[in-house]
């Protein structure tokens, strides 16, 4: 599933002062559509879907229409979102991406890949170029594909024709009601696809994998994105160990948090930490920040069976700074 740009980005300052000249022009339209689109999901309350899972589908939504990652799956499942009223998305969205044709610039969260240092605003664009390429990577050499709380992820979807892999999306039953109507609403084919349903925190997922045609003994790659920081420990450390009882050379990719995004006072991280809980998905789990905050990532890996094979640290992680968060492949050690 490679990607490649398939938009010319221009870096000129020029260029990047006339995008947000052009934006600021355009701003009211911006705020109207903002303003329609909260309002058309306050108005629609909630449907028992993951809130946090519309965030990553949303920036997969933009980046596709700027270019620079091509999703046509994201593009089209943005539209039959539960509550999103198509004239506010067009308002909101449609003077940037004008803007963007005008000038040739495109915002650095919408990069593909994402360059420079990586700030806690922009997570969710980094992480996206991070498990892209661990798919990449992994992919040609495993016979399965689990995406665990899959939400909104449409990499499934991207696969090239006639791959020989079995894929699986595992998630809560709800979420996956509505994804299955919105996938077919969309006009996107997921009779390749196995659904299980599964609550991280209260079923044994790995035991419903099975039942649904997952074979352990079999390589696998094991994507869980944006999950770990709203599931308790026991559930981090169940599932880490679910994974390491799998075949040997299985893969799982994930992003973290430290401990510093659910104890930090700054402004930024207490907003976070509200906002989540307003939306029913509360911040659970960290890990320690205490540097190096690598090491103690690895510890908790080793506890669990599991290898760290590949590792990015989110922030400074200094006796004065810490980690906020990482990213990270690892891989299961059981013999064959």
């Amino acid at each position: 599933m490679p990607m490649k740009l398939v938009a010319t980005i221009t870096d000129r300052p020029v260029s990047g002062v006339a995008y947000y000249l052009l934006c600021t022009l355009m701003s009211p339209l911006i705020l109207i559509g903002y303003i329609v689109f909260v309002g058309k999901a306050i108005a629609t309350g909630r449907s028992g879907v993951s809130r946090t899972a519309q965030g990553p589908l949303t920036t997969r939504f933009s980046a596709h229409n700027f270019g620079t990652r091509q999703d046509w799956a994201a593009d089209r499942l943005v539209w039959a979102l539960p509550g999103v009223p198509r004239r506010g998305l067009r308002l909101a969205a449609g003077p940037m991406l004008l803007a963007h044709r005008l000038t040739g610039y495109v915002p650095r969260a919408f990069r593909y890949p994402f360059e420079g240092d990586i700030s806690p605003q922009y997570e969710v664009s980094a992480r996206i170029w991070f498990f892209d390429a661990a798919v990449d990577r992994y992919l040609p050499h495993v016979a399965q594909f689990v995406i665990l709380g899959a939400g909104f992820d449409t990499r499934a979807y991207r696969l090239p024709s006639g791959t020989p892999v079995r894929v699986f999306e595992v998630d809560s039953l709800q979420t996956q009601i509505v994804k299955r109507e919105m996938l077919k609403n969309a006009g996107i084919d997921s009779s390749e696809v196995t659904f299980v349903p599964a609550d991280f925190e209260k079923d044994d997922w790995l035991s419903c994998l099975t039942a649904a045609g997952f074979d352990p003994a079999k390589r696998t790659l094991f994507l869980w994105e944006g999950v770990t920081m709203y599931l308790d420990r026991e559930a981090i450390e169940d599932t880490l160990r679910k994974i390491a009882s799998t075949a040997h050379g299985s893969v799982v990719v994930f992003d973290y948090f430290t401990t510093e995004p659910l104890e930090s006072r700054a402004l930024y991280w207490r907003c976070g930490r509200a906002s989540t809980k307003a939306a029913g998905e509360p911040l659970k789990f960290g890990i320690d920040s205490t540097p190096p905050s690598r090491e103690r990532l690895a510890e908790l890996l080793r506890s669990c069976g599991l290898s760290l094979s590949d590792q990015r640290t989110l922030g400074q992680d200094t006796r004065t700074r810490r980690a906020w968060g990482g990213f990270a492949t690892a891989t299961a050690q059981k013999s064959s």
